[in-house]
Order: C-alpha cells, then structure tokens, then sequence
C-alpha cells in the first residue's frame, strides 16, 4: 500500500517542513495524516515510542495505531478538529509493537488549504491530569469521564483560578463551563441492553472530552448529566446535536433524548480562587440533584458571580456558626424491641432559625458539598464531648454522633479525632461513632482501618445507610463494625415488596453470625416494629418511641410498653 501514495505537492511538503521543525521544538513524535486519518509522514523517536521504523507507519490508518479504548476519543479529536483547526493537549495511548504505551500528550492542527492534512505531536510525559499524583482523582469507569466530586476540582483549575495545567499564551483565553442534561435517559437506558448502554456511555464520554479543554476537563454529574469546561470557540448547539444523534442511533425505538444545556461564562479576573471552587461546587451539586423548577437548565444565570455569591455567603454563614458552636445537639432514642429499653441515643444537629429554614439534613448535606463537613463533624465531636462531661458523669447515657464518610478520609481530621480521644479516654464506653454517606467511601481498606483505630480505643462503629444494594454487603464484608442501622427507605422497600421480609431475615441472620447488630430506622408506627421484629431485627428507631428532643431525659432509660406484648 505504500508505493500507491504519491508524493505531497511542493507547497504541502513545505509547510510540513515547517511545522516538523516547529513540533520538534515541543514533540518527541510527529504525524501527518491525510483527511482519512491514513498517515502520511512520520518523524522522531517513532522506534523508541512504537517499536517501528518511520517509513513502516505511512500508509497505516491512525485509527489502527490508537489503542481501542481511547480511538473513540481520537475519533471524536479529528471531527472537532476539522471544525475548530486544533487539538489540545490531550493524553492517549498508541499500540507498539511491544504493547500499549505509556500515556502520550498529543496536540495536533488540521490545515484546510493544505489539502485538508492533519498535523500531530506526540509528546512522551504525563498528561495534564496526573500532574498531582498526590490527589486522588476519580472516574466513572464506564464513560471514562471524571465523577462530580473531582470534576469541581478540575474545572476550577481549567477555567483558570488555580493554572496549573494552562500555558501562558492560554491563560486569558476565555472559558466557560457547561451542563448537559439528557431527558428521558433513564428510559432510553431501560430500553438498551447493557452492552449498548455501556457503548454509548464511552461514546458520549469521548465526545465530552474531544470538546473539553485538556480533553479531559469532562464528568459526569449523574444519569443523564454531564458537565465541561471548554473554550469560547465550541459550539454547544453542535455538541448538543452529536449527543442526540448518538442516542437515537443507539435506541432501538430511534426515539432518543432530549437534550438542553446551559453555559455559565466565567470572569476569572473578578473571581478568587476559593470563591470560583466555592460556587462551582454549588452549582454541580445542584445540577446533579436536580433541585426541581427552582434550579432548571433554562434559569441558569449566563454569569457566575451571582451563583458564586450565593454559595460564599452560605459557606461564611455555616463557617461563622461552626466556629461560634451555634448549633444544638437533639437525643433520639435506639430502643430494643424486646425490652423496650434505649440501647444508646443518636445526636442531630440543630441549627438555629437564624440561618434560614430547611432540614438539618439540607445544612449537613450542604457542609459535604462546599468542603465544610470536616470541621462541622469535628466540632459535633468537641460538643458532644463537652455534654458527656457535665451531664454523664454517672455513665448513664451512651451517645452516637454521626462522621462522614468524606472526613474519615481526610488525613488532617483523623489525626485531630484520635488527639482529642487521647485527651479524653474517660469517653470510650460513651461514645459511639456511626459512619454516614458510604457512598463517598472510595478506599475501603484505608476506612477500615480507621474504623479499627477507634473500636481499638473502646468506642463502638455503626455503618449507617445500609440497604439493599450490592454495594453495601461490599461494605459490610469490607468494614469491620459493631452496628449496621437499615436505611429508612430500604425498610420501606422490603415493606412494600414480596421478598422484603425473606431479604431482612436473611440480613439479620447474617449480621448475627457476624457479630453485627443491626438497626432498623424510621420505625414510626406499631406495623413497622412488628415486621421487624419478625425478621429478627434487634434494635429500633423511630418517632415511634419518640421524636429527636434536646431533653435527653424525657426518653428515660426505656421500657416496655403494653403493645410491645401485641
């Protein structure tokens, strides 16, 4: 196939010249490839990087050099690029003849008026995105693209408060941050099998990055939600119109998705770092919730700084509360069902009117997503350990207070909670620690760990949200604790299905030849603590035996009540 490709007209082979002697200034590897991908010249350290001479690549297709994983990407790399003219700095890898390579930083220009070539560098060096070895980053490892909670840190470097990753002449070029949303998904997803929905999950993630800054500042928010930092020059409207014709290609009904989107332009200038982080945090974790007619794609604003504003205030707010100790501590009971006595109280929260109405569960979910939480749990911690010194002097009462699954992994506040239980030994047999939001345990082992340093120094550990999900008995196999507390809605579940009393009792059953106890919450009526009684489930909570109250008192010690007998 070689000898069939002419050689390049004078002004082509010129300006490739060119450019080889300009790559070379950046690239251990240069490609040129005609406007079917069919390479057609090849430069460097092509033996060091592929195992082959240059001469062997030339009229190979560049898609066959690609390893499989990232040739959608690349796919989607070369069609942006015959719209906006570029690649940007993007890591890919290439198949040798010794195997896959390491990852390559590849960048690259399509020429119209020089016979609509492709010009590329290859670059021998980590991407953009292991630039911070000690950060852990975390995909969706099906769409490759970043999950929200490490995307807020990647887009807030992309957009350009913290330009790690950006070269000068990019530094002021403009950026803006987008949100995708895909209705109707969960339908079109009912209807793939999974290998199609897999499919057009990497193909949309492809898309998302080939246009993404870095090709690579892309996640995924949600089912059906994405969000992208991309430059001024992508035209949303076009991205908008790939994803659904990606979708009804894949839909075997060819009805496809609805797809909209909303652009926040981005002042980098009038932000502060912290404050961009801030407010990008707000609004992904919004998006991801989809908070209803309140927070919609079409309200979005076209500034940032209002959202940003928002979210500073309520972070200066919630700072100012925590510092001060302007929170309460409410009691509410965890009762055996066969004496009826308190087996220990978990502590609430309580926030004063001051700060605005909502659930204690809408400000402690709000600490988790603006970086907050740490320094919330640690000061439920220090009250709690306050109370237990001047109102348990006797030992009467054993308190749980509630840890999140997002500070057991922060190594600052574990080191903090371990110096403040040395100081307070007296505390072991008191106090009780129920681990919540497993879901943002991503390092089972380093939590399990955690959870032994404190079962080593006396204090018992309660899983909290455990329900029906494959995940969760991962976690009960991984995690070493002394309670388990069933998720209210799971409870409701079973309830409601015709295997839900077979799954509890198998649940308790096993949690019993491990050791485990288990809780069951939302126990609000008489129906509810009979149906868990009956699957073997020792412990309970609910309005049922009483309501949170800042009176730890009113609940007594506990005891049996005539309808506990019925």
């Amino acid at each position: 196939m070689p000898d069939t490709i002419s050689q390049p007209p004078p002004a082509l082979k010129s300006e490739r010249d060119r450019f080889v002697a300009l790559a070379f200034c950046w690239a251990d590897m240069i490609l040129e490839l005609d406007e079917a991908g069919v390479v057609q010249f090849s430069g460097g350290v092509v033996d060091a990087v592929l195992g082959r001479q240059p001469d062997d690549l030339k009229g190979l297709g560049f898609g066959d050099l690609v390893l499989p994983a990232d040739r959608p990407l690349v796919a989607e790399l070369l069609d942006a690029a015959r719209h906006r003219g570029r690649i940007e700095n993007v890591s890919i890898r290439l198949q040798g003849i010794r195997g896959p390579t390491a990852p390559l930083q590849f960048a690259g220009y399509f020429l119209p008026d020089l016979n609509r070539h492709f010009f590329l560098s290859f670059r021998v060096g980590p991407p953009a995105a292991l630039r911070h070895p000690e950060r852990e980053l975390h995909r969706d490892t099906t769409s490759g693209l970043y999950r929200s909670d490490t995307f807020s840190e990647i887009a807030c470097e992309a957009l350009g408060a913290t330009p790690v990753t950006r070269t000068p002449e990019a530094k002021d070029a403009p950026r803006a941050l987008t949100l995708i949303q895909l209705d109707g998904f969960s339908d079109l997803q009912a209807r793939l099998q999974p290998d199609a929905h897999r499919q057009l999950e990497r193909t949309i993630g492809a898309c998302l990055k080939a246009h993404a800054v870095d090709g690579d500042a892309a996640g995924v928010v949600a089912p059906g939600r994405y969000s992208l930092v991309h430059t001024a020059e992508v035209d949303v409207g076009d991205l908008e119109d790939k994803i659904a014709n990606y979708a009804r290609a894949a839909d075997p009904e060819e009805r496809g998705v609805d797809v909209g989107s909303a652009t926040i332009a981005v002042d980098t200038h009038l932000v502060s770092e912290q404050d961009l982080a801030t407010g990008l945090l707000h609004v992904i974790n919004r998006f991801r919730k989809n908070e209803g007619p309140a927070f919609t794609l079409k309200k979005l604003s076209n500034n940032l700084s209002s959202l940003v504003g928002e979210a500073v205030r309520a972070v200066d707010l919630f700072k100012n509360l925590v510092l001060a100790g302007e929170f309460g501590m409410r009691f509410q009971p965890i009762n055996h069902v066969e004496t009826g006595r308190a087996h220990h109280f978990e502590v609430l929260a309580s926030f004063p009117t001051a700060i605005g109405q909502g659930s204690p569960y809408r400000y402690i979910t709000f600490a988790e997503e603006t970086g907050l939480i740490c320094d919330f749990d640690m000061a439920m911690v220090l009250k709690a350990l306050d109370w237990l010194a001047r109102e348990n002097r006797l030992g009467r009462y054993r308190i749980a207070v509630n840890l999140s699954g997002h500070s057991i992994g922060v190594l600052s506040f574990v080191d903090e909670l371990h110096r403040q239980l040395a100081q307070n030994t007296w505390a072991q047999r008191s106090l009780i620690f129920e681990i919540t939001e497993s879901a943002r345990i991503h390092d089972l082992d380093a939590a399990n760990r955690f959870i032994q340093s404190l079962r080593k120094r006396g204090h018992e550990v309660c899983l909290d949200d455990f329900g029906a999900g494959a995940a969760n008995f991962q976690y009960l196999s991984a995690l070493e604790v002394d309670v388990v507390k069933l998720d209210g809605e799971a409870l409701k579940q079973a309830i409601a299905g015709p295997r839900g009393r077979a799954f509890l009792k198998a649940l308790a059953t096993l949690c019993t030849e491990l050791g485990v106890d288990i809780i069951a919450e939302m126990v609000d009526d008489l129906a509810m603590f009979k149906f868990v009684k009956d699957c073997g489930i020792r412990y309970v909570q609910g309005y049922l035996f009483g309501k949170p109250s800042e009176d730890i008192s009113v609940f007594g010690r506990g005891r049996r009540l005539d309808w506990m007998n019925s």
